[in-house]
């Protein structure tokens, strides 16, 4: 073994029983008390108590985490859902029954395609989706709330 692989080792050996020392012994259950050994006998031993790093937060940091800016993006984008879903819910109940739909370019490539996007059914299905659209938009816009 090389002198630095020496070094290495001890090092860590010497890092290791340094955290050992300083946080004291280790129990198997984490519920039991740590018995350190320095309280007389006859006296109970006192431990110290503090947060653990998987602790929950305090109550009071809850209110905190809203911030004014993330409840303006969360109003901002509760908006643009709203808009967008209510442009394409309306695009999709107008746009099927117009000639646009069936004289493009990607129908005139296609002609089995163009049998299938003009029948009744299938003009009246994408309506169909465009009014769920409009009402799944304006769903959400109503039953918007802030969390507070």
């Amino acid at each position: 073994m090389s002198s630095r692989a020496k070094r290495g080792t001890v090092v860590l050996a010497c890092t290791v029983d340094a955290v050992v020392a300083a946080e004291g012994p280790l129990t198997s259950d984490p519920k039991l008390p740590v018995d350190n050994g320095s309280a007389a006998p006859g006296q109970p031993a006192q431990t110290e108590t503090g947060t653990a790093l998987l602790d929950p937060p305090p109550p009071a940091s809850e209110a905190q985490s809203h911030s004014a800016v993330q409840l303006w993006l969360h109003r901002t984008s509760i908006f643009l859902f709203v808009l967008i879903s209510a442009v394409a819910g309306v695009l999709l109940v107008i746009l099927p029954w117009t000639p646009e739909w069936t004289d493009n370019y990607l129908l005139l490539s296609f002609p089995w395609l163009r049998t299938v996007v003009t029948t009744g059914f299938f003009r009246g299905l994408c309506s169909g989706l465009g009014l769920l659209d409009i009402w799944i938009g304006f769903w959400e816009a109503l039953h918007y709330h802030d969390h507070q």
